[in-house]
């Protein structure tokens, strides 16, 4: 089995399987990740200036995150519990926490394809997520083979979260990429890319103040055209480029 769906349970890779069979879905950004690969050069990390990253503790966190992950963010799998790193806003300051990746209803994984979501469905299939939103770092993500960035600077994914309650009684932050049509260079390669949320809108779509709805998606998307133009495809990371090769 790919090593991007180790861990899975049988019904959420069956449900993964037979959607794309189907055509239920776009399998989009199945893995996105921070340094490594293509960008920077070997031996460099790259200069995360997204608030909270340029502090210490968190910046000591996401280089021990890069460490253990080498660099990459897969979809989290029940057996081998890979969190991934999440900027999100508890009102009146933003923190890194780092998250499940697949989105939780009902304190568990969704039964249907949660790990990406489309920015039109936001305020109909996805709305449990939208009241509480994340960005997700990353210098490059991966699609069919491919990966895509921005000549190495760091940007942020929009997400969708929801907090599920474990067992033990803690509680576990989980997470979807939105998508949105893509264009530019990226739009050669699939009809989707992740929505890359630009600086300006970020303390926007992050805040719980601000209302999950029709305006703010339409905002944020009106936005990013400008990114997305600009992304380019790069020579693959070295790990991530076969990442989920059998769902494209």
């Amino acid at each position: 089995m790919d090593a991007a769906v180790d861990g899975l349970s049988a019904p959420v890779v069956q449900a993964l399987a037979l959607a794309a069979a189907v055509g239920l879905f776009w399998v989009v950004c199945a893995s996105y990740g921070l340094g490594g690969g293509p960008y920077p050069d070997e031996g460099e990390e790259p200069a995360f200036d997204l608030p909270p990253l340029d502090e210490q503790v968190p910046a000591q966190r996401l280089t021990e995150w890069m460490r253990v992950q080498n660099h990459t963010a897969k979809i989290t799998g029940r057996h081998e519990r890979n969190l991934n790193p999440l900027i999100v806003d508890y009102g009146d300051h933003r923190v890194l926490e780092f998250a499940w990746w697949w989105l939780h209803l009902g304190n568990q994984p969704a039964k249907f394809a949660a790990f990406n979501s489309r920015a039109e469905a936001l305020t109909s299939t996805w709305r449990p997520g939208l009241a509480q939103r994340g960005l997700a770092p990353a210098t490059w993500y991966v699609e069919k083979g491919h990966s895509f960035g921005l000549g190495g600077q760091a940007f942020a994914l929009a997400a969708i979260t929801t907090t599920a309650r474990q067992p033990d009684g803690s509680d576990l932050l989980t997470y979807s990429i939105v998508t949105r049509e893509a264009i530019g260079v990226a739009a050669r390669t699939h009809p989707r890319m992740p929505l890359i949320v630009p600086r300006e809108l970020q303390g926007h779509w992050l805040h719980p103040g601000v209302p999950g709805d029709s305006q703010l998606i339409a905002d944020v998307l009106a936005a990013s055209d400008e990114l997305s133009a600009q992304v380019e495809r790069i020579d693959s990371p070295k790990d991530a480029a076969s990442s989920f090769p059998a769902l494209f």
